[in-house]
């Protein structure tokens, strides 16, 4: 029987955050697992806690922000350890490719120079094993002449390049993590695709486990294993991806799916839960979704559902009252696979 732990385990994760209109809780009670090269997709509506989720495991939280429970990375807790030896694991064996490349990359320094910085860090490189390291991986995300394109700044790169460009440092040390946070917004179909696939290629060349952020269900198709759902900073559920856009458990769920644009429907109108996320300085005492749900009754507004087995299978994880058998559910999500 193997002793090695779980890659990545975040249980009973808390992110607060202190304002003047009172006290944010903004990811209540999270736990989930990821193992060596598995892609987990963290999906839902703005605001439901997806990006803080991720900022909390890698310490990377705003001054009045705290978060309390565990991020297990293979059995070290992340939360509890010393800056110095955070700063170790973070860049180097836990990567992040973050949202906006414009605004992540230093607009005075070369993409050379904040490439080499990391290798020179992690890995004590000289600068000029560093920057051929860069120039490799550079080519390894389809830049053409990389070579020359090093010596550049970050508003000489399209878009898309400067997405690369990001990857490219997220993989420079082989990190065993790779977090990716919404990294194919604002980029047009044909890039996101060719996102996409550079990271199905370099997970499978590096064996790189992932954590996709994203509240695109077409990007979750064409890369996840498994799913899990928030939505007022709770996982509403937790299941492989096949089971998540075939046999949805959850209304929120449900409701993500009904509004996706149908390709067999003549209909220009589009689907839409009705209402507005919850307040995050006052979240109801009961299910946070109760006030949008279609299936809520008097006991979702006032106890809240604990996320259990769904009985169909047992990989499936759900937080709802309602048996399953209740729910009208699509009888199959068509999703575009990028």
């Amino acid at each position: 029987m193997s002793t090695t732990p779980t890659l990545l385990q975040v249980k009973d994760l808390d992110v607060q955050f202190q304002t003047n209109d009172g006290l944010v809780y903004a990811v209540n009670k999270l736990n989930f697992e990821l193992d060596r090269g598995e892609t987990l997709g963290i999906v839902g509506e703005s605001g439901s806690g997806k990006s803080q989720t991720v900022l909390a495991m890698m310490g990377l939280l705003a001054r009045n922000g705290k978060a309390s429970g565990q991020v297990l990375y293979q059995g070290q807790d992340l939360l509890s350890m010393p800056a110095a030896q955070l700063n170790k694991i973070r860049g180097n064996r836990v990567a992040m490719i973050f949202q906006d490349p414009m605004t992540s990359l230093n607009p005075y320094l070369t993409v050379e120079r904040q490439m080499t910085e990391v290798l020179e860090l992690h890995k004590s490189m000289t600068r000029k094993q560093a920057k051929t390291r860069a120039i490799e991986l550079l080519e390894a995300v389809k830049i053409p002449d990389a070579a020359r394109r090093i010596d550049m700044y970050p508003h000489e790169f399209s878009g898309g390049m400067r997405q690369r460009v990001m990857i490219a440092m997220a993989l420079l040390c082989e990190p065993e993590v790779l977090i990716a946070d919404e990294p194919t917004t604002a980029l047009d179909v044909t890039v996101q695709a060719q996102i996409l696939a550079l990271l199905r290629d370099l997970q499978r060349d590096f064996g790189t486990a992932i954590v996709m952020i994203t509240h695109d269900l077409g990007v979750v198709a064409g890369i996840c294993d498994r799913v899990m759902v928030m939505y007022g900073g709770r996982v509403m559920e937790y299941a492989p991806a096949n089971d998540i856009f075939y046999q949805p458990s959850h209304p929120y769920t449900i409701g993500l799916l009904g509004a996706l644009p149908r390709l067999n429907s003549d209909s220009a109108e589009l689907l839409s839960i009705p209402g507005n996320p919850p307040n995050m300085n006052n979240l109801p005492k009961g299910c946070p979704f109760s006030p949008r749900c279609q299936y809520a009754t008097a006991r979702c507004a006032t106890e809240l559902p604990a996320l259990a087995s769904a009985g169909h299978q047992a990989s499936v994880m759900r937080a709802c009252h309602r048996p399953i058998e209740e729910l009208a559910t699509p009888a199959q999500a068509e999703v575009s696979h990028v």
